[in-house]
């Protein structure tokens, strides 16, 4: 059954059927034009959730077909297919003009399937049209009707009526605390403590203290008895969060207390019986943890009884305006505020950022808008100003992704014309980056344009030719 309907947009008829094939092999019901005035005639009859479009082509380029889009149909997602010349104003696209994802030539099918699918998710949920496979919008404390929460959805609750211990892996912002929370609150432990503790928050001298606790007198300072987080949380859910920071020999203490089930307060004698469900987050890959030293790997395999890993913001995309819009609701309602909805415009400006630090980076965008809004609409202007992370910025630009299995020859040729291309044809400067002499370098240029393969860069070809340079 077909998952949507997506247009395909590229000159080159080889590689439009190429592409238009591998969407159809993917479900969805594919159709395509040559050129960008094509395309807008097409999608008047077509009605495509997603168009997907080069970005240089003759006549209507990618860059004048999404923006027409915008104006006419801002409904239609758009993403891009960018040559080695196109990379930047592919980036700049998604940036600023609302494209939703970009795809460097040539690129892997199933992930360009990936995307199409979040997209037909993010224009569904423009339209409002209920989901077509019944996926829940929310679940407990969680929000997000993506494939992707879904799974999520289904583990906690699976694990959530059990004791059994859980680990919450996901970058930072993702939810993990909220997860846990989830868990917490749909299993027989929600009527007692819900406890957390930040691993990576408390200094090394403090965290014995904070988890077990102490009696009087036991270092300096200690006035009074005081109950560590398993003793709070006897009866109920204790979540370690990033349990990787947790110092060695701390979390050799703490494996014994999950297997015995008894703790010894700090400067005591006695051992004291607690029933505490734990639960472990961390934004580390666990097993990389263990391979670095900083997770012992016997209190991994004691954690790690289920897994529920949380997708980041940017592969999810199409629970952004769900999530947006629960958020502007909640937030208006906590500080008073008119502002409960969010203009088209305000959602674009969303769509076009990756948010880095996730959901936590979402709510704290739109806690912003909503203050400063005083109307009961969030409109653009309320959150333009909101700086897209320049690092993030660096790091696209900065970096080059390449196909598991490109051959070597291929991948040496493209660093050294992206470094020209970053360095402005400095071929000086551009030697010094890759650490080649500069005669390599005149060489290895002189090599590509016997095989005909600078051909390909069209603001070279474009280029008048130089008589003198500055370091040839």
């Amino acid at each position: 059954m077909a998952q949507g309907r997506v247009l395909v947009v590229e000159d080159d008829p080889l590689v439009r059927e190429n592409v238009r094939e591998a969407l159809a092999g993917c479900g969805f019901e594919a159709d395509a034009a040559p050129d960008g005035d094509a395309a807008l005639a097409r999608v008047e009859e077509f009605r495509p959730s997603v168009v997907v479009a080069d970005v240089l082509m003759p006549g209507l380029d990618g860059i004048g077909l999404l923006r027409a889009l915008r104006s006419r149909h801002p409904e239609v997602g758009v993403i891009l297919m960018s040559g080695m010349g196109t990379i930047e104003s592919a980036l700049r696209a998604v940036r600023e003009e609302g494209a939703l994802d970009f795809f460097e030539k040539p690129f892997d099918n199933a992930k360009l399937c990936a995307a199409v699918a979040r997209a037909v998710g993010e224009h569904d949920a423009r339209r409002g049209d209920p989901p077509a496979d019944g996926a829940r919008e929310s679940f407990g404390k969680l929000i997000g009707r993506s494939p992707a929460m879904q799974r999520v959805y289904t583990l906690v609750e699976q694990v959530a009526p059990s004791s059994a211990s859980v680990l919450i892996t996901g970058e930072s912002g993702t939810g993990k605390e909220m997860v846990a929370r989830t868990i917490h609150d749909l299993s027989p432990r929600r009527a007692a403590e819900f406890v957390a503790i930040n691993c990576s928050a408390i200094p090394e001298t403090l965290m014995e203290s904070e988890l077990f606790g102490h009696e009087r007198g036991a270092f300096t300072g200690a006035a009074g008895r005081r109950h560590g987080c398993f003793e709070q949380a006897n009866g109920g859910t204790l979540l370690l969060d990033e349990i990787a920071e947790m110092p060695p020999l701390l979390q050799a203490k703490l494996l014994r207390v999950l297997e015995e089930r008894t703790v010894r307060r700090l400067g005591g004698s006695q051992e004291i019986p607690v029933d505490v469900r734990v639960l472990a987050a961390t934004n580390r890959d666990p097993h990389e943890a263990v391979r670095d030293g900083a997770l012992r790997e016997d209190l991994l395999y004691r954690l790690n009884v289920i897994t529920i890993e949380l997708p980041p913001l940017r592969r999810r995309k199409e629970d952004l305006q769900l999530l947006a819009e629960h958020l502007t609701r909640a937030l208006a309602e906590r500080h008073d505020r008119p502002a409960r909805r969010l203009s088209r415009d305000a959602l674009d400006v969303l769509r076009a950022h990756h948010f880095p630090g996730n959901v936590r980076e979402l709510r704290n965008v739109i806690e912003r808008a909503v203050i400063i809004c005083s109307g009961d609409q969030i409109e653009r202007h309320h959150i333009a100003p909101y700086p897209l992370d320049q690092r993030a910025r660096a790091r696209s630009e900065d970096t080059l992704t390449l196909p598991v299995g490109t051959p070597l020859e291929e991948v040496e040729r493209r660093m050294i014309l992206r470094t020209l291309e970053k360095t402005d044809n400095n071929k000086t400067r551009a030697a010094e980056l890759l650490q080649i002499s500069l005669k390599t370098l005149h060489n290895k240029l002189r090599q590509y344009r016997e095989q005909g393969l600078l051909k390909d860069d069209p603001r070279r070809a474009a280029a008048p030719p130089r008589t003198t340079s500055r370091d040839d």
